[in-house]
């Protein structure tokens, strides 16, 4: 197997970058692998490089000035943004240049570049994974590592090297539940998507044949709500962790600054008060959990944008401050980060002419990773049939 490393995590005797030009050139190597390599360790799994992010992992595009930004190879018409932060190991994933790829979420991190890359994305339960040698955004409450790959058994495979046996955990689920119609899906309908977007997750639920129970408005508003309190959450830890690296004066961008000073402006006015409501969204989420197994709803609200120009220059720098703040409302994830839940990227065939296919979120109960996965597999099988499916029309057809 071929891992590749987010450049928040450390590995020995490589400088961790988090993605910043300040800190590339100011940091010491770091003396030991972060926790969450110990198992690839033992294993001799390759390593076969750290991965670019967006600048201290706080951007949902992965644009960033100073290393470059990966484009996403799933549009072959268009320049599109892989999706942050952890842009480089979704596209080392999408490009085939490792099998595997640790990335991070905080916010979305894992399931938004899954999303822009056409790939799977596995953000796990907030304390399964050591964070320990991972540069921080929001420990406290958010910041959790997980595995990303080109399909479900590969992911199954990174979780493995995350988790001491998780492999055969995975194995379970899937003895425990073998088919889509044994499982109930939650489907959350939220303002603003695309309908193109909500048509291919439907579809994809209908033909891998689950049992689709729609989630009522008072379900919408406390997702509504969690959001806004996790992004205020996020925003604060950004602040927390990185305010040390406002004042800097060369080496960290104008707009990372802002988001580090509206930290600074969510703590001081509304920080407290999200902390105080965490507790009745995890209760809300338990509740649910109790009449179905899972929640379905997009990744992304939205289609993949276009990489835009980036510049130093003071109107390029607030086009992308914009840019980067309808990329964060435009993803359904933060929700899940707040409640420390664990949740599924998976991508499924989509209508347009541009871009193949959009990214189904699946959110469990805390520890529910196998679960996930099992119910993963499912539909990526699904995905599978209509490609045959396909392929065999095109071929009486050309006969």
């Amino acid at each position: 197997m071929r891992l590749a490393v987010k450049d928040l995590i450390d590995i020995k005797g490589v400088v961790t970058t988090a993605g910043s030009e300040y800190v590339a050139r100011t940091s010491l190597a770091a003396l030991r692998d972060a926790q969450c390599l110990a198992i690839a360790r033992r294993r001799n799994v390759q390593i076969v490089g750290k991965t670019n992010l967006s600048e201290f992992a706080v951007a949902p595009s992965g644009i960033n000035d100073f290393f470059g930004t990966p484009r996403s190879p799933l549009s072959k018409r268009s320049k599109i943004i892989p999706g942050g932060s952890s842009s480089g190991s979704a596209v080392a994933v999408a490009s085939g240049m490792a099998d595997v790829a640790f990335g991070t979420d905080t916010a979305g991190s894992i399931r938004v570049p899954a999303a822009c890359c056409g790939i799977v994305g596995l953000k796990t339960t907030f304390g399964l994974v050591s964070l320990q040698g991972v540069f921080p955004v929001e420990p406290k409450h958010l910041d959790t590592v997980g595995p990303m790959a080109k399909d479900v058994a590969h992911a199954v495979e990174g979780m493995d090297l995350l988790q001491d046996g998780f492999a055969a955990r995975y194995r379970t689920a899937v003895g425990a539940k073998p088919l889509a119609k044994n499982i109930r899906i939650g489907r959350l309908y939220l303002g603003g998507t695309d309908p193109k977007i909500d048509k291919a997750i439907d579809d994809a639920l209908a033909r891998a044949g689950f049992r689709v129970v729609p989630l009522d408005q008072a379900f919408k508003a406390k997702w509504d709500q969690a959001k806004k309190d996790g992004d205020t959450v996020a925003a604060t830890g950004a602040w927390l962790s990185d305010g040390k690296f406002f004042d800097k004066l060369i080496g960290v961008s104008a707009r990372t600054k802002a988001i580090i000073a509206l930290g600074e402006f969510d703590y001081t006015t509304s920080y407290r008060n999200a902390l105080r409501r965490q507790a009745a969204w995890q209760q809300a989420l338990r509740q649910t959990f109790k009449n179905v197994d899972f929640i379905a709803l997009p990744t992304l609200q939205k289609l993949p944008p276009r990489i835009p120009l980036v510049g130093k220059t003071a109107l390029l720098e607030a086009q992308i401050a914009l840019f980067e703040a309808e990329m964060l409302g435009s993803q359904n994830t933060v929700a899940v980060n707040f409640a420390g839940n664990p949740a599924l990227a998976i991508p499924v065939p989509l209508d347009d002419k541009t871009i193949p296919a959009t990214s189904l979120q699946l959110v469990g109960p805390r520890s529910s990773e196998a679960g996930l996965l099992n119910t993963g597999r499912l539909i990526e099988a699904s995905v599978q049939r209509l490609i045959n499916q396909s392929l065999l029309a095109k071929s009486a057809r050309s006969h």
